[in-house]
């Protein structure tokens, strides 16, 4: 019996109405499908201006035949070795396949293989092309010289 009267009294404590507690509960529901679609659209904001940045600092690493390019070496992971370089080479590509493959060989040997163009990128180093040599920067010294 007076498990009943707690009971009864908590509910009127409550003023308990079973139609205001359904209007409520919908609207609590609205509110938390509103709260999600913000969340949605907020995340895919920021993937798309997180893929903007992402897409601005890629390089376009295009290579044509003569160019010297060095070549990722993923095997030199396996060693203990902070001081040595990932990137082999240099080598010289020798032909460009329409499924990103390349064709390299390297500078000493007639050798060549297949690697993937992602493997790649250029090198640093003078190009002959673009390169000055020495006597060249010294004639145009002693010209410029009164």
């Amino acid at each position: 019996m007076e498990l009943e009267h707690r009971a009864f009294w908590v509910l009127r404590q409550l003023n308990l109405d079973l139609e205001a507690a359904g209007t409520s509960r919908v609207t609590e529901f609205h509110e938390l499908d509103e709260f999600r679609y913000h969340a949605f659209e907020s995340r895919r904001l920021y993937k798309e201006r997180m893929k903007m940045m992402h897409d601005k600092n890629i390089l376009e690493r295009n290579f044509k035949p003569g160019d010297v390019v060095l070549l990722y070496n993923s095997r030199l992971k396996l060693f203990l070795a902070k001081l040595k370089s990932i990137w082999s080479g240099p080598f010289r590509v020798v032909e460009m396949h329409p499924t990103e493959a390349v064709e390299i060989a390297s500078e000493d040997s007639s050798r060549k293989f297949r690697v993937n163009r992602q493997r790649l990128k250029h090198y640093p180093g003078i190009d002959e092309e673009k390169g000055v040599s020495v006597t060249h920067f010294q004639e145009l010294k002693m010209l410029s010289e009164p």
